[in-house]
Protein backbone atom coordinates (compact mmCIF):
# COMPACT_ATOMS: atom_id res chain seq x y z
CA UNK A 1 0.00 0.00 0.00
CA UNK A 2 1.09 3.49 -0.50
CA UNK A 3 -0.50 6.70 0.63
CA UNK A 4 -0.82 9.86 -1.56
CA UNK A 5 -2.54 12.90 -0.60
CA UNK A 6 -6.20 13.67 -2.00
CA UNK A 7 -5.86 14.21 -5.21
CA UNK A 8 -7.11 17.17 -7.41
CA UNK A 9 -8.19 17.68 -10.86
CA UNK A 10 -8.56 21.16 -11.56
CA UNK A 11 -10.22 20.69 -14.71
CA UNK A 12 -13.86 18.77 -15.20
CA UNK A 13 -17.38 18.75 -16.39
CA UNK A 14 -19.95 17.88 -14.84
CA UNK A 15 -23.02 18.85 -16.69
CA UNK A 16 -25.27 19.51 -13.55
CA UNK A 17 -27.33 21.66 -13.96
CA UNK A 18 -29.43 20.72 -16.81
CA UNK A 19 -27.74 18.37 -18.55
CA UNK A 20 -28.25 15.10 -15.62
CA UNK A 21 -28.77 13.17 -17.92
CA UNK A 22 -24.92 12.97 -18.93
CA UNK A 23 -23.52 13.31 -15.13
CA UNK A 24 -24.50 15.25 -12.02
CA UNK A 25 -22.50 16.46 -8.87
CA UNK A 26 -23.12 13.39 -7.00
CA UNK A 27 -22.45 10.50 -9.77
CA UNK A 28 -19.52 12.79 -11.13
CA UNK A 29 -18.20 13.34 -7.56
CA UNK A 30 -18.53 9.35 -7.15
CA UNK A 31 -16.12 8.93 -10.07
CA UNK A 32 -13.61 11.30 -8.64
CA UNK A 33 -13.24 9.40 -5.42
CA UNK A 34 -13.27 6.20 -6.97
CA UNK A 35 -10.23 7.73 -9.25
CA UNK A 36 -8.54 8.90 -6.36
CA UNK A 37 -9.43 12.67 -6.82
CA UNK A 38 -10.61 14.22 -3.48
CA UNK A 39 -10.50 17.99 -4.77
CA UNK A 40 -12.10 18.87 -8.31
CA UNK A 41 -12.76 22.36 -10.08
CA UNK A 42 -15.74 22.10 -12.72
CA UNK A 43 -15.83 24.48 -15.95
CA UNK A 44 -18.27 27.20 -16.92
CA UNK A 45 -19.48 25.65 -20.08
CA UNK A 46 -22.93 24.28 -18.62
CA UNK A 47 -26.01 24.24 -20.99
CA UNK A 48 -26.75 27.61 -19.06
CA UNK A 49 -23.50 28.84 -18.60
CA UNK A 50 -21.88 30.05 -15.84
CA UNK A 51 -21.65 34.05 -16.64
CA UNK A 52 -23.96 35.44 -13.60
CA UNK A 53 -23.65 35.45 -10.06
CA UNK A 54 -27.03 33.76 -10.03
CA UNK A 55 -26.03 30.90 -11.89
CA UNK A 56 -22.96 30.32 -10.16
CA UNK A 57 -24.89 30.40 -6.36
CA UNK A 58 -27.34 27.66 -8.24
CA UNK A 59 -24.23 25.68 -8.70
CA UNK A 60 -23.00 26.05 -5.07
CA UNK A 61 -26.27 25.34 -3.89
CA UNK A 62 -26.20 22.07 -5.77
CA UNK A 63 -23.02 20.68 -4.51
CA UNK A 64 -24.20 20.82 -0.93
CA UNK A 65 -26.88 18.79 -1.63
CA UNK A 66 -25.57 16.25 -4.20
CA UNK A 67 -21.58 15.81 -3.77
CA UNK A 68 -19.17 13.59 -1.94
CA UNK A 69 -15.73 15.27 -2.49
CA UNK A 70 -14.74 18.74 -2.53
CA UNK A 71 -15.53 20.99 -5.63
CA UNK A 72 -14.59 24.73 -6.67
CA UNK A 73 -15.56 26.41 -9.72
CA UNK A 74 -14.70 28.71 -12.49
CA UNK A 75 -16.12 31.72 -13.93
CA UNK A 76 -17.05 32.00 -17.63
CA UNK A 77 -17.10 35.03 -20.37
CA UNK A 78 -17.70 35.86 -23.72
CA UNK A 79 -16.80 39.46 -22.44
CA UNK A 80 -20.51 40.66 -22.15
CA UNK A 81 -20.42 40.04 -18.43
CA UNK A 82 -17.55 42.38 -17.38
CA UNK A 83 -19.40 43.95 -14.57
CA UNK A 84 -20.17 40.62 -12.77
CA UNK A 85 -16.57 39.98 -12.23
CA UNK A 86 -16.14 41.92 -9.14
CA UNK A 87 -19.41 40.01 -7.80
CA UNK A 88 -18.10 36.49 -8.08
CA UNK A 89 -14.03 36.90 -7.92
CA UNK A 90 -14.18 35.48 -4.21
CA UNK A 91 -16.37 32.38 -4.98
CA UNK A 92 -14.31 31.15 -7.68
CA UNK A 93 -10.78 30.11 -8.43
CA UNK A 94 -10.22 31.60 -11.52
CA UNK A 95 -12.17 32.73 -14.99
CA UNK A 96 -12.52 30.75 -18.00
CA UNK A 97 -12.15 31.52 -21.80
CA UNK A 98 -12.65 29.47 -25.10
CA UNK A 99 -10.84 30.85 -27.81
CA UNK A 100 -11.79 27.84 -30.58
CA UNK A 101 -14.23 25.36 -30.87
CA UNK A 102 -15.44 23.09 -28.23
CA UNK A 103 -18.81 21.76 -26.28
CA UNK A 104 -21.21 24.58 -25.83
CA UNK A 105 -19.28 27.21 -28.70
CA UNK A 106 -19.01 29.87 -26.29
CA UNK A 107 -16.24 30.95 -28.06
CA UNK A 108 -15.06 34.96 -27.09
CA UNK A 109 -14.69 37.52 -29.77
CA UNK A 110 -10.78 38.00 -29.99
CA UNK A 111 -11.32 42.07 -30.32
CA UNK A 112 -12.80 41.78 -26.65
CA UNK A 113 -10.35 39.55 -25.28
CA UNK A 114 -7.57 42.49 -24.01
CA UNK A 115 -10.76 44.54 -22.12
CA UNK A 116 -11.73 41.03 -20.76
CA UNK A 117 -7.95 40.27 -19.39
CA UNK A 118 -7.82 44.06 -18.18
CA UNK A 119 -11.40 43.92 -16.78
CA UNK A 120 -10.11 40.45 -14.82
CA UNK A 121 -7.14 42.13 -13.74
CA UNK A 122 -6.33 39.15 -11.10
CA UNK A 123 -3.93 37.22 -9.03
CA UNK A 124 -6.17 34.34 -9.76
CA UNK A 125 -5.59 33.04 -13.15
CA UNK A 126 -7.58 33.21 -16.63
CA UNK A 127 -7.61 29.66 -17.89
CA UNK A 128 -8.01 29.13 -21.51
CA UNK A 129 -9.00 26.48 -24.19
CA UNK A 130 -6.48 28.18 -27.03
CA UNK A 131 -5.00 26.19 -30.02
CA UNK A 132 -2.88 27.27 -32.67
CA UNK A 133 -2.91 31.33 -33.27
CA UNK A 134 -4.52 31.89 -30.55
CA UNK A 135 -2.30 30.54 -28.34
CA UNK A 136 0.02 33.37 -30.07
CA UNK A 137 -2.69 36.04 -29.36
CA UNK A 138 -2.99 35.24 -25.94
CA UNK A 139 0.79 35.64 -24.84
CA UNK A 140 1.16 38.85 -26.58
CA UNK A 141 -1.55 39.77 -24.41
CA UNK A 142 -0.06 38.33 -21.31
CA UNK A 143 3.17 40.37 -22.28
CA UNK A 144 1.18 43.55 -22.25
CA UNK A 145 -0.49 42.93 -19.06
CA UNK A 146 0.98 40.64 -16.96
CA UNK A 147 -2.16 38.79 -16.37
CA UNK A 148 -1.46 34.98 -15.10
CA UNK A 149 -3.03 32.21 -17.47
CA UNK A 150 -3.11 28.78 -17.61
CA UNK A 151 -3.37 26.65 -21.31
CA UNK A 152 -5.61 24.38 -20.54
CA UNK A 153 -5.42 20.65 -22.37
CA UNK A 154 -2.30 21.65 -24.59
CA UNK A 155 -1.76 18.66 -26.86
CA UNK A 156 -0.12 19.44 -29.82
CA UNK A 157 3.99 20.04 -30.17
CA UNK A 158 3.77 23.58 -31.52
CA UNK A 159 1.20 24.95 -28.97
CA UNK A 160 3.44 23.33 -26.25
CA UNK A 161 6.79 24.86 -28.22
CA UNK A 162 5.17 28.34 -27.55
CA UNK A 163 4.40 28.02 -23.99
CA UNK A 164 7.91 26.34 -23.07
CA UNK A 165 8.95 29.32 -24.67
CA UNK A 166 7.22 31.88 -22.68
CA UNK A 167 8.00 30.17 -19.73
CA UNK A 168 11.68 30.65 -20.15
CA UNK A 169 10.85 34.69 -20.53
CA UNK A 170 9.32 34.64 -17.22
CA UNK A 171 6.17 35.02 -18.38
CA UNK A 172 3.01 33.96 -15.87
CA UNK A 173 2.01 31.11 -17.52
CA UNK A 174 0.96 27.37 -16.49
CA UNK A 175 0.33 24.29 -18.65
CA UNK A 176 -1.74 21.54 -18.38
CA UNK A 177 -2.02 17.96 -20.16
CA UNK A 178 -4.93 15.29 -20.08
CA UNK A 179 -4.16 11.40 -20.05
CA UNK A 180 -5.91 10.80 -23.51
CA UNK A 181 -2.93 13.32 -24.95
CA UNK A 182 -0.41 11.05 -23.08
CA UNK A 183 -1.78 8.06 -23.62
CA UNK A 184 -3.36 8.10 -26.95
CA UNK A 185 -2.93 9.07 -30.39
CA UNK A 186 -4.76 9.99 -33.65
CA UNK A 187 -4.23 6.36 -34.59
CA UNK A 188 -6.41 5.02 -31.68
CA UNK A 189 -9.09 7.16 -33.35
CA UNK A 190 -9.61 4.28 -36.04
CA UNK A 191 -10.72 1.88 -33.67
CA UNK A 192 -12.76 4.66 -30.88
CA UNK A 193 -14.52 6.35 -33.76
CA UNK A 194 -16.54 9.04 -32.61
CA UNK A 195 -15.46 7.98 -28.65
CA UNK A 196 -11.92 9.66 -30.00
CA UNK A 197 -13.64 12.64 -30.10
CA UNK A 198 -12.14 15.86 -28.53
CA UNK A 199 -10.83 19.00 -28.36
CA UNK A 200 -8.29 19.72 -29.45
CA UNK A 201 -7.91 16.44 -31.61
CA UNK A 202 -5.77 13.72 -30.33
CA UNK A 203 -2.07 14.45 -32.09
CA UNK A 204 0.19 11.87 -33.62
CA UNK A 205 2.59 9.63 -31.73
CA UNK A 206 5.16 12.30 -32.56
CA UNK A 207 3.24 15.02 -30.61
CA UNK A 208 3.01 12.22 -27.65
CA UNK A 209 6.51 11.60 -27.47
CA UNK A 210 7.42 15.40 -27.35
CA UNK A 211 4.59 15.59 -24.50
CA UNK A 212 6.48 12.82 -22.50
CA UNK A 213 10.11 14.43 -23.26
CA UNK A 214 8.70 18.21 -22.00
CA UNK A 215 7.09 16.69 -19.04
CA UNK A 216 9.26 18.92 -17.04
CA UNK A 217 7.54 22.08 -18.39
CA UNK A 218 4.13 20.63 -17.75
CA UNK A 219 2.54 21.97 -14.35
CA UNK A 220 -0.32 20.01 -13.70
CA UNK A 221 -2.26 16.43 -15.67
CA UNK A 222 -6.17 17.39 -15.54
CA UNK A 223 -8.73 14.94 -16.68
CA UNK A 224 -10.88 17.29 -18.66
CA UNK A 225 -13.04 14.77 -17.35
CA UNK A 226 -16.51 15.33 -20.67
CA UNK A 227 -18.99 12.76 -20.01
CA UNK A 228 -21.64 12.59 -22.88
CA UNK A 229 -24.14 9.59 -23.57
CA UNK A 230 -22.82 6.63 -25.31
CA UNK A 231 -26.14 7.62 -28.01
CA UNK A 232 -24.43 10.89 -27.86
CA UNK A 233 -21.33 9.87 -29.18
CA UNK A 234 -22.69 7.51 -31.71
CA UNK A 235 -24.86 10.42 -33.48
CA UNK A 236 -24.32 11.96 -36.39
CA UNK A 237 -23.14 15.06 -34.66
CA UNK A 238 -21.34 13.73 -31.84
CA UNK A 239 -19.77 16.33 -29.30
CA UNK A 240 -16.59 16.87 -28.58
CA UNK A 241 -14.94 15.27 -25.22
CA UNK A 242 -14.31 11.95 -23.35
CA UNK A 243 -14.38 11.11 -19.41
CA UNK A 244 -11.32 10.18 -17.31
CA UNK A 245 -11.73 10.95 -13.76
CA UNK A 246 -11.84 7.32 -12.52
CA UNK A 247 -8.98 6.60 -14.96
CA UNK A 248 -6.33 8.98 -14.72
CA UNK A 249 -4.50 8.19 -11.68
CA UNK A 250 -4.37 4.15 -12.45
CA UNK A 251 -2.70 5.50 -16.06
CA UNK A 252 -0.41 7.56 -14.58
CA UNK A 253 0.60 4.74 -11.75
CA UNK A 254 1.22 2.38 -14.75
CA UNK A 255 3.34 4.83 -16.20
CA UNK A 256 5.57 4.96 -13.05
CA UNK A 257 5.56 0.86 -13.09
CA UNK A 258 7.00 1.24 -16.63
CA UNK A 259 10.03 3.51 -15.24
CA UNK A 260 8.06 6.60 -17.57
CA UNK A 261 7.08 9.18 -14.70
CA UNK A 262 8.09 9.26 -10.83
CA UNK A 263 6.04 8.69 -8.08
CA UNK A 264 7.42 11.87 -7.18
CA UNK A 265 6.41 13.47 -10.19
CA UNK A 266 2.72 12.05 -10.65
CA UNK A 267 2.20 13.90 -7.05
CA UNK A 268 3.49 16.91 -7.92
CA UNK A 269 1.13 16.99 -11.08
CA UNK A 270 -1.69 16.11 -9.28
CA UNK A 271 -1.22 17.43 -6.16
CA UNK A 272 1.27 19.56 -5.40
CA UNK A 273 1.56 21.97 -8.12
CA UNK A 274 -2.08 22.40 -8.35
CA UNK A 275 -2.36 22.88 -4.18
CA UNK A 276 0.55 25.54 -4.98
CA UNK A 277 -0.81 27.31 -7.82
CA UNK A 278 -4.70 27.70 -7.08
CA UNK A 279 -4.34 28.34 -3.45
CA UNK A 280 -6.28 25.75 -2.92
CA UNK A 281 -6.41 25.17 1.37
CA UNK A 282 -6.38 20.63 1.60
CA UNK A 283 -6.65 18.62 4.60
CA UNK A 284 -3.80 16.90 6.07
CA UNK A 285 -6.53 14.36 7.03
CA UNK A 286 -7.62 13.73 3.18
CA UNK A 287 -5.83 11.12 1.49
CA UNK A 288 -5.86 8.16 -0.87
CA UNK A 289 -4.29 4.44 -0.30
CA UNK A 290 -3.54 2.71 -3.44
CA UNK A 291 -1.83 -0.30 -4.43
CA UNK A 292 0.53 0.15 -7.02
CA UNK A 293 0.83 -3.33 -7.95
CA UNK A 294 -2.41 -4.36 -8.18
CA UNK A 295 -3.38 -5.33 -12.22
CA UNK A 296 -6.72 -4.84 -13.49
CA UNK A 297 -8.40 -4.12 -16.78
CA UNK A 298 -10.95 -0.97 -17.25
CA UNK A 299 -14.30 -1.97 -17.27
CA UNK A 300 -16.96 0.20 -18.56
CA UNK A 301 -19.27 -1.82 -16.52
CA UNK A 302 -17.42 -0.61 -13.35
CA UNK A 303 -17.57 2.95 -13.90
CA UNK A 304 -19.51 5.26 -11.16
CA UNK A 305 -19.90 7.62 -14.12
CA UNK A 306 -23.30 8.13 -15.38
CA UNK A 307 -21.78 7.85 -19.10
CA UNK A 308 -20.49 4.89 -18.75
CA UNK A 309 -17.90 4.47 -21.18
CA UNK A 310 -14.23 5.31 -21.02
CA UNK A 311 -11.90 5.69 -24.18
CA UNK A 312 -9.66 2.81 -22.09
CA UNK A 313 -12.26 0.17 -22.00
CA UNK A 314 -9.92 -2.87 -21.89
CA UNK A 315 -7.01 -1.33 -21.13
CA UNK A 316 -5.06 -3.35 -18.54
CA UNK A 317 -3.40 -0.82 -15.60
CA UNK A 318 -1.26 -1.23 -12.91
CA UNK A 319 -2.48 0.51 -9.97
CA UNK A 320 -5.75 0.81 -8.46
CA UNK A 321 -7.13 3.02 -5.68
CA UNK A 322 -8.30 1.02 -2.84
CA UNK A 323 -9.80 3.34 -0.21
CA UNK A 324 -10.04 7.04 0.04
CA UNK A 325 -10.52 9.41 3.54
CA UNK A 326 -11.82 12.97 3.11
CA UNK A 327 -11.49 14.97 6.30
CA UNK A 328 -10.86 11.50 8.43
CA UNK A 329 -14.10 9.78 6.94
CA UNK A 330 -13.52 6.57 4.83
CA UNK A 331 -15.57 7.42 1.66
CA UNK A 332 -14.44 5.13 -0.39
CA UNK A 333 -13.54 1.09 -0.34
CA UNK A 334 -12.62 -1.36 -2.41
CA UNK A 335 -15.54 -0.58 -4.93
CA UNK A 336 -17.82 1.11 -2.57
CA UNK A 337 -18.93 4.62 -1.71
CA UNK A 338 -19.59 5.16 1.80
CA UNK A 339 -20.72 8.63 2.18
CA UNK A 340 -24.43 10.04 1.42
CA UNK A 341 -24.76 12.78 -0.99
CA UNK A 342 -24.15 16.08 0.84
CA UNK A 343 -20.63 15.27 2.21
CA UNK A 344 -18.64 16.99 -0.12
CA UNK A 345 -18.02 20.43 0.05
CA UNK A 346 -17.83 23.98 -2.09
CA UNK A 347 -14.57 25.76 -1.89
CA UNK A 348 -13.32 28.83 -2.93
Amino acid sequence: MIKLPGLIDIHVHLRDPEQTYKEDFFTGTSAAVSGGFAYIFDMPNNKKPIFTLKALKEKINLVKKKAVCDIGFYFGSIGDNLDEFKKVKNLVFGLKLYLDQTTGNFLVDKKKLKNIFQTWNDSKPILLHAEGESVNQVLKIVEETGQRVHFCHVGLTDDLKKIISAKKKQLPVTVGVTPHYLFLTKNDVKNLGSFGLMKPPLGTRKDQNYLWKNLKYIDFVESDHAPHTIEEKKSATPPFGVPGLETTLSLLLTAVSEKKLTMKRLIELCYENPKKIFNIITDKNTYVEIDEREEYIIDNKKLFTKCGWSPFNGWKVKGRVKRVFIRGKKVYDNGRLLVKPGYGRFIS
